[in-house]
């Protein structure tokens, strides 16, 4: 397919990225690139263009082969169009499970057709692909297959690629595997990692409609010490230095994304507050519907009062986001037939639809430009399920509301984008909008200690993340007579003229001083907020128990006797168990240690630390399955891993410092597999195995095909049927019995390898007999040489041959010269 459109005209900030990636990419003067090639990131305010500076940079820096990878379906679609009308010209292909047609160009999943599409000298090609190509494998395989190295990666949203080396999307920074002369990072919300930093289930990874596996299912975090991955601005960094900054507040500032104000509504409904009094299960279907229905009235009420024409609505569940947008057109009609005066005006017509990863992208394209029209109705609402929140064009969006505040710092910003895009002098202001379902007993004045205020605590710290200055204003009281009905604003987003929006208001008029306090105590520093709340719990706890030997599962009850609601379900014994470990590590404080001394604090108390560990490893049991967790596996903190590895090499040693009896019970009751004789890795193995077999599944036939908690069962199963020989006899008999499997005959075990002598010359022999048959040495890249039964990528040798010159014994380049071998590309 070719792409032939004009390019559009710059603006000032995109040139300026532009041009900053040419100075970071252009390759030094004596042309000789280092090893992993050169890499930069740009970081720009979603909205801001990020795609045009991409193709504009690619075109400057003549890449003629580029790889754009994206993380999912969605924004591959999108991505396309943008290139096209970017004015990138040459062939194009897509690496997806996409059809063509849905895809705006060529698709395909097969290594082997993407690698003799780009081979062979092309003038300019361009693939796109979805970050699961790589974690499947497709783009490295070709590469193996003959793909030539890319002249240009461009990786969108990066930082979905931080974090974790053994995740499947890292291959992206290895350019062994992906090999590129450069390679371009982009996104609007940086992931810098901490030392000892846990990944979050990145929701991540599965989220937004990617393909492939979730992570946590298929190679996702594991727990700490994997970080390899991490955003900062480091010039030998994965992702290298930083050569354009342009933040939230400064985009605002200059009128390319939209201004933003966060609208908080309270709800107080009967029905949800009678649900809780009742005792009933926050997690059931009829207390999760009794708020559904609040949120739907709140919604619907917030539109009117605030004048939202389009509101992407955020789900964190399908069957909920589908019934939200199934009921709002009868709610809102409901509403209007029951006002009884002029105000709110109700809307007469409403549009509403959902979106998820289990839609097609034809489905989601024409959802989209439904939304989106101009006419639709009065109101539209459109739910989203894990899509629409990273990099989807939404620019007719003019407000975002959260039935879910989910998932992490840079999802939550990404989010707020799809309201921030604007066109070039639309001039619109964003609202953002938190409901806050209050429980019985609460007013706007718990806002201090309430846990319905923690979506929006979160999502303030989200923003404060990316938009400081204006979040941390809020810190501030009013001074007196500013107006009641703002009483959060802290002044203006940086929209231009007088109109634009205070950044918080309430849909109940707040204390100036309460909600500077709500800003230190519960978004500026949430870290002393949830010391404060966990030595209250302990105060009391100790004050009943006697002592502080509180178990790690131990949380605050729900309701009843001396516990206040804003202490209801707090996980005091996590708490504990983390002050001793900030303890033991000297990092506590005095004061701190002082006012856990006076309840009783135990601090170094082995029998505690053992059942902390036990709860925790209890509780990691419960959700894998089985007690054989890898070293680096954590629960909440706690590492499982290490904890586990300690005990059986307790319980492997005789005398002094072996485990007790009792301990060695205690773990025998989660999982009496839990200390093998041999490595746990291959019980491990084992055990999903046969879980997988009691489940209904089939012995995995080739590697790849089945991967459970990071494990390939059908790599494993090859592995022990070809090295039966070196199993203990107990592990035969297992793999027999249980499993069902035997060794391998002889006729599907490899050849053996040939040694790199005896390798060396079978080429050498294959160049003679292209050069008896051609006269002369000049071999194209993909040739392959067909001798007997052997298939030789003899280009691909003759051209490592002759990169490696200055290393080759004089020999072996004595036998080339003597069959006209050109040791350069231009020279004889």
């Amino acid at each position: 397919m070719t792409i032939r459109m004009a390019k559009p005209q710059l603006r000032a900030h995109q040139r300026e990225a532009v041009d900053a990636v040419v100075r970071a990419l252009e390759p030094p003067a004596d042309g000789r690139l280092p090893g992993r090639g050169l890499r930069t990131q740009v970081i720009m305010a979603t909205g801001s263009g990020k795609s045009l500076v991409a193709v504009r940079s690619a075109e400057e820096l003549r890449a003629g082969r580029v790889l754009v990878l994206v993380p999912s379906l969605d924004l591959l679609v999108q991505t396309v169009s943008a290139w096209r009308a970017g004015g990138r010209t040459g062939r194009a292909l897509a690496v997806c499970s996409l059809r063509g047609e849905d895809a705006g160009l060529p698709t395909t999943t097969d290594p082997g057709r993407l690698a003799r599409w780009g081979a062979g000298p092309v003038e300019r090609m361009t693939v796109f692909a979805t970050y699961a190509s790589l974690g499947q494998g497709t783009v490295e395989r070709a590469h193996l297959a003959g793909l030539p190295p890319w002249d240009l990666i461009v990786v969108d949203e990066a930082h979905r690629t931080s974090g974790r080396i053994g995740k499947p999307w890292a291959v992206v920074h290895d350019n062994a595997r992906i090999p590129s002369a450069r390679r371009l990072y982009m996104t609007a919300t940086p992931r810098v990692w901490r030392d000892g930093e846990e990944p979050e289930a990145e929701g991540a990874e599965g989220e937004y409609g990617e393909e492939g596996p979730r992570a946590r299912g298929a190679g996702g975090p594991r727990g700490r010490g994997e970080l390899v991955a991490s955003m900062e601005d480091d010039p030998e960094g994965p992702f290298g230095a930083r050569c354009y900054t342009l933040s939230l507040s400064e985009a605002i500032d200059r009128g390319i994304c939209a201004p933003y104000r966060v609208v908080c509504v309270d709800v107080s409904d009967p029905g949800f507050r009678s649900a809780v009094l009742l005792g009933a299960d926050g997690r059931s279907d009829r207390v999760r519907g009794i708020r559904l229905a609040a949120l739907q009235a709140a919604l619907v009420k917030a539109a009117a009062d605030q004048g939202f024409r389009r509101t992407l609505v955020f789900h964190h569940l399908t069957k909920e986001a589908e019934a939200f947008a199934a009921g709002l057109p009868a709610v809102a009609a409901r509403m209007r037939a029951a006002s009884r005066s002029a105000l709110p005006a109700y809307p007469r017509t409403v549009w509403a639809d959902w979106l998820c990863g289990q839609h097609t992208a034809a489905h989601r394209r024409r959802v989209l430009e439904a939304f989106a029209a101009d006419r639709v109705a009065e109101k539209a609402f459109l739910g989203s399920v894990r899509v629409l929140g990273e990099g989807v064009d939404t620019k007719e969006c003019d407000s975002v509301f959260w039935a879910d505040v989910r998932g992490s710092m840079p999802d939550l910003v990404q989010a707020v984008g799809r309201a921030l895009r604007i066109r070039p002098g639309e001039g619109k202001v964003a609202s953002l909008v938190v409901p806050v379902l209050l429980a019985p007993g609460e007013s706007p004045e718990t806002m201090l200690t309430s846990r319905a205020y923690g979506d929006l605590a979160r999502l303030l710290e989200a923003l404060r993340a990316h938009d400081s200055r204006l979040v941390e204003a809020l810190a501030q009281p009013q001074a007196p007579g500013r107006p009641a009905s703002a009483a959060g604003a802290a002044g203006s987003t940086g929209g231009p003229g007088p109109g634009a929006a205070a950044l918080l208001s309430f849909s109940t008029p707040r204390d100036p001083a309460l909600l500077a306090a709500f800003i230190r105590l519960r978004v500026l520093n949430p870290e002393h907020t949830r010391w404060r709340r966990g030595a209250e719990a302990a105060r009391i706890y100790a004050a009943t128990a006697g002592d502080l030997r509180v178990p790690f599962a131990y949380r605050v009850p729900e309701s009843g006797g001396q516990w206040p609601p804003a202490l209801a379900g707090f996980p005091l014994g996590q708490w504990v168990a983390d002050a001793r470990r900030t303890y033991r590590r000297g990092a506590l404080g005095r004061e701190r240690m002082r006012e856990l001394d006076e309840l009783g604090m135990v601090w170094s108390h082995f029998d505690v630390a053992f059942e902390e560990g036990l709860a925790a490893a209890r509780a990691w049991a419960a959700e894998h399955g089985h007690l054989l967790p890898p070293v680096d596996a954590t629960w909440h903190g706690a590492p499982v891993g290490v904890w586990m590895k300690n005990n059986r090499a307790a319980a492997r040693r005789e005398g002094p410092g072996a485990l007790p009896e009792e301990r060695r019970e205690a773990l025998d009751r989660i999982d009496p597999s839990w200390c093998p004789v041999w490595d746990i890795g291959w019980q491990r193995a084992f055990h999903l195995t046969r879980t997988h077999l009691d489940a209904g599944g089939q012995v995995p036939p080739v590697p790849g095909r089945v991967l459970v908690q990071g494990e390939d069962l059908g790599a494993w199963v090859r592995a022990q049927r070809l090295g039966w020989e070196r199993l203990a006899w107990s592990q035969r008999w297992l793999l027999e019995h249980a499993l069902g499997l035997a060794p391998a005959p002889e006729a599907e075990r490899p050849p053996p390898r040939r040694s790199h002598a005896s390798a060396w010359s079978g080429y050498l022999e294959a160049a003679r007999r292209f050069h008896a048959r051609e006269g002369h040495l000049v071999v194209p890249r993909p040739h392959v040489e067909r001798w007997g039964d052997q298939e030789l990528r003899l280009g691909v040798w003759i051209a490592n041959q002759r990169s490696r010159a200055a290393k080759l014994p004089p020999e072996r380049a004595a036998a080339l010269t003597a069959l006209g071998m050109r040791w350069s590309r231009t020279g004889g």
